[in-house]
């Protein structure tokens, strides 16, 4: 049962019109995906305002002035061309596929250091999937790109079980566990979202374009990025925020000390979504972000799907079995048979004066005991 997670009460936001939605489109390839300004501007103003602001007055800061140049050099026909192309969309707050907990970004204020993004003003979808519905019981896959068979066996393990339960995995499309988690989810024969650090038409990384594109087939390839935008370190870390966002929890299976992936993982924490961690062999390096994310009191320590289910599920809902050893014979003896079996020698064979005194009975309850013990084929009379 999942404790850390209490969504908040979102505002209704209104329509976007196509003015409206023109102008965000602009300002997905002018500003870098996630600024936190240009999402405030856009949020506390519009977009199409924020637009004619950039292209009838000089600029007096250093980042509008950056904004005008570009909006200046902005080719609307050809990104809605690609897009065409592409059969991608543009989706926005406030539309039908539009998923509301995204907005919980805007609650952190931005955020600074690694941790840094705004709430989306809009996202390019490509692929036939609903993003609302497709992550409105949804689980994020983070992990390493340079991952180990362990980690990518795993991944992929608890991926395919969490879409069997119900749940759709959400990834970043990249090497390792992320592709392992996308393939898992496949393989369950279920669609899978991806988040791109690039737009829409730059599948990266290139080794995993047949897989990104099988994605787009059934379910959704996500970028906040505008067509023909390359991708970065910055933009990798700011897409993580998008990743948190859309699942209900996040899973981290492999990380070293230094992993993008804890970045993911304390935007999951900071929105209040569950955080879970899969361990490995303490001597992997692969695994020491994990285990010392798994230190934290915040952090779950997972090994099935049924207990990752259970952990981002209602109260009550979704509860794990509970893991036990086999049952044998012998735990279902009363105490003085226990006793007598103990002292029956394994090796040699013994009469029942013996057995008694060295289990410390009386000969009759003795000789009455062997006897049961022998119908359960614990001892040979």
């Amino acid at each position: 049962m999942m404790t850390t997670y209490d969504a908040p009460i979102r505002t209704a936001l209104p329509p976007v019109d196509d003015e409206e939605r023109r102008a965000r489109i602009i300002m997905s390839w002018v500003a870098e995906p996630g600024d936190a300004d240009a999402c405030r501007l856009v949020r506390d103003h519009s977009a199409a305002a924020l637009v004619e602001r950039l292209r009838s007055r000089p600029a007096e800061q250093s980042k509008l002035r950056d904004w005008s140049e570009r909006v200046g050099s902005v080719d609307y026909d050809n990104l809605r061309r690609i897009a065409d192309r592409l059969r991608a969309r543009y989706v926005c707050p406030a539309d039908d596929d539009w998923p509301p907990p995204l907005d919980d970004v805007e609650m952190l204020g931005g955020g600074a250091g690694e941790r840094r993004g705004g709430a989306a003003f809009g996202l390019w979808v490509r692929g036939p999937g609903n993003l609302r519905s497709l992550t409105s019981q949804a689980v994020s896959f983070v992990g390493a790109r340079a991952a180990t068979a362990y980690g990518e066996h795993v991944s992929g393990d608890l991926a395919m079980g969490c879409c069997q339960r119900g749940f759709t995995v959400v990834s970043g499309g990249a090497y390792g566990i992320d592709a392992a988690a996308h393939r898992g989810a496949i393989a369950a024969g279920q669609p899978t979202v991806a988040v791109l650090a690039s737009g829409p038409d730059r599948l990266y990384p290139a080794g995993n374009t047949s897989l990104l594109v099988e994605i787009a087939r059934s379910g959704l390839v996500v970028s906040e990025a505008a067509p023909g935008c390359v991708p970065s370190r910055s933009r990798f870390l700011v897409r993580n925020r998008l990743i948190a966002a859309l699942s209900q929890g996040t899973v981290v299976v492999e990380a070293a000390l230094r992993s993008g992936s804890l970045n993911t993982a304390r935007w999951a924490r900071d929105l209040g979504r569950g955080v879970m961690g899969v361990p490995g062999p303490i001597t992997s390096m692969t695994s020491g972000g994990v285990h010392e994310l798994l230190r934290q009191p915040e952090t779950l320590l997972v090994t099935d799907a049924d207990e990752i289910v259970e952990h981002i599920s209602p109260a009550g809902a979704g509860l794990a079995p509970v893991k036990a050893g086999p049952v044998r014979p012998r735990d279902e003896l009363e105490p003085r048979s226990r006793q007598l079996l103990d002292a029956v020698p394994k090796l040699t064979r013994a009469s029942s004066e013996s057995i008694a005194a060295a289990a410390g009975l009386e000969h009759a309850d003795v000789v009455e005991r062997l006897c049961a013990l022998d119908r359960l084929g614990l001892v040979t009379v």
